[in-house]
């Protein structure tokens, strides 16, 4: 019909282009009347989807203020159409080559994983941290204590580790650990992220705030560490983070080794073969954070960590000075000046004390000696002696049903012991073990009348009684 109402012959049209006779033979009769109501649309649509994004803001209220100013315009179906049309058309996503070697993506899961304390039974929910080399795919997932930044980089470390080099680039979004000030051109990292970069020589970057498809790689990584990780042990019961994050990477491994889907190779595979040679090396050492802070030693010869309110010592005779604690997870220094005057294990254990003795003034010292008498303190002493003298202290420790009211006569012992000499403190104890009941008073009379300078024959003579007529026996008793 369409060909009849042209008035062209079959030569002509042989001789138009597929253009010229699409627009003759389909050609519809809305070209021929212009609608401007989309037009008008068109130039109302930007401000329709800032509207939106309003709180309480629905397509039916823009609508009805929409029909309000064009009376004449679309009906609601028409209109929620050519809305959603709009957003297709806008929502075109970008296909990103990746390039070996280049980029480390960071996020954190959604969801948390769990283990269960065994000391109270209660259930401990961990953050988990997702890191994807997006070349590749090959990931790294580790359920952390504390999203905290001492633990996140430290779990970045040891992500760098497992991956046995580092790329050149690392990418998260805008999480406070990460990013001290956002800003879409420059954005401003933290103190320790740049520390962290600075030992890894690797580059920093952040996504623009709000668009996750900035890291599109770890965003599918998380939501594959919930079928790959999360589903295969959701049934297991865990009693320690330890035991977690192993299970977490012994399903990472079985990943790894799984072909792709459309390819004939794995993650492993690829990894190894493309992108693990162009890895940069590892420093020698792993990422420690070092936090600084300032205090005064208190009138205890102790300094407090605010962090985990737990006391160190200093000696004694830095009391009201005021020092510069160095300290991280492992290890806290103290500094007056450039000059370390104390360093101490970290303990994080709160309102407690971590004391050497050293730093103590002798009277503490002394004090604090007496409260680590124990049977086990006099017996090595008096080992280090002799064997009599050992076996003189063991009868002297059992000849109290308390065993703590024998340590002053102990104490007396040794002392007996540094006034005489090991040598004679030893004879004594030979000459004392001859009597059914041995105390300080009669190894201190032995030494005193030197009679541990006797021979064995006289030792012998007064340690028995010779038999003479006056001696009873157990006849003179019926």
């Amino acid at each position: 019909m369409r060909i009849e109402q042209s008035g062209k012959i079959i030569s002509q049209l042989f001789k138009l282009n597929d253009e010229e006779l699409g627009m003759l033979l389909y050609s519809g009769k809305e070209d021929a009347v212009p609608d401007g109501r989309y037009d008008d649309f068109i130039k109302r649509i930007d401000k329709i989807q800032q509207e939106l994004k309003r709180t309480g803001v629905t397509r039916l209220r823009l609508w009805q203020e929409y029909k309000e100013e064009v009376p004449e315009g679309y009906s609601y179906s028409q209109f929620c159409e050519h809305l959603s049309a709009f957003g297709r058309k806008n929502a075109a996503t970008m296909h990103f080559e990746h390039r070996p070697g280049e980029r480390l993506q960071i996020d954190f899961a959604g969801k948390p994983l769990t283990y269960v304390d065994p000391s109270t039974g209660e259930i401990i929910s961990c953050p988990v941290l997702v890191c994807v080399l997006p070349y590749s795919g090959y990931s790294y997932v580790e359920a952390l204590p504390s999203a905290g930044q001492e633990y996140l980089f430290a779990a970045l470390g040891r992500c760098l580790s497992y991956f046995g080099g580092v790329p050149q680039v690392a990418l998260s979004d805008n999480m406070r650990q990460y990013v001290k000030k956002s800003n879409r051109y420059e954005p401003l990292f933290s103190d320790v992220c740049e520390q962290w970069a600075v030992h890894y020589n690797i580059d920093l970057t952040a996504t623009r705030v709000a668009k996750p498809k900035d890291k599109p790689s770890v965003e599918n990584m998380v939501h594959i560490a919930y079928m790959r990780v999360y589903a295969p042990i959701r049934n297991q019961v865990f009693h320690s983070i330890e035991e977690l994050n192993y299970s977490i990477l012994d399903c990472l491994d079985r990943h790894h080794a799984t072909p792709m889907q459309k390819h004939s190779y794995s993650r492993l595979e690829r990894f190894e073969e493309e992108e693990k040679p162009l890895l940069r090396a590892l420093p020698a050492e792993s990422f420690v954070i070092k936090h600084v802070a300032k205090a005064k030693v208190q009138k205890n010869y102790h300094v407090i960590l605010g962090e985990d309110w737990h006391q160190y010592s200093v000696p004694w005779q830095y009391i009201g000075k005021n020092v510069k604690i160095i300290y991280d997870l492992n290890e806290v220094e103290i500094y007056i000046n450039l000059a370390r005057i104390a360093v101490h294990k970290r303990n994080a254990r709160n309102h407690g004390y971590s004391t050497m003795e050293e730093h103590m003034p002798e009277k503490h010292r002394k004090y604090a000696q007496t409260k680590g008498w124990d049977a086990d303190y006099f017996l090595k002493r008096s080992r280090e002696i002799g064997e009599c003298s050992s076996q003189v202290m063991a009868r002297v420790l059992q000849s109290k049903i308390f065993t703590e009211q024998t340590y002053n006569a102990c104490l007396g012992l040794l002392r007996l012991s540094g006034k005489y000499g090991s040598d004679r403190f030893e004879m004594a104890c030979r000459r004392a073990l001859t009597a059914p009941r041995i105390t300080y008073g009669l190894v201190s009379n032995i030494l005193t009348n030197n009679l541990d300078k006797q021979n064995e024959e006289q030792i012998q003579l007064f340690s028995s009684i010779p038999d003479h007529e006056n001696i009873r026996g157990a006849k003179a008793y019926h």
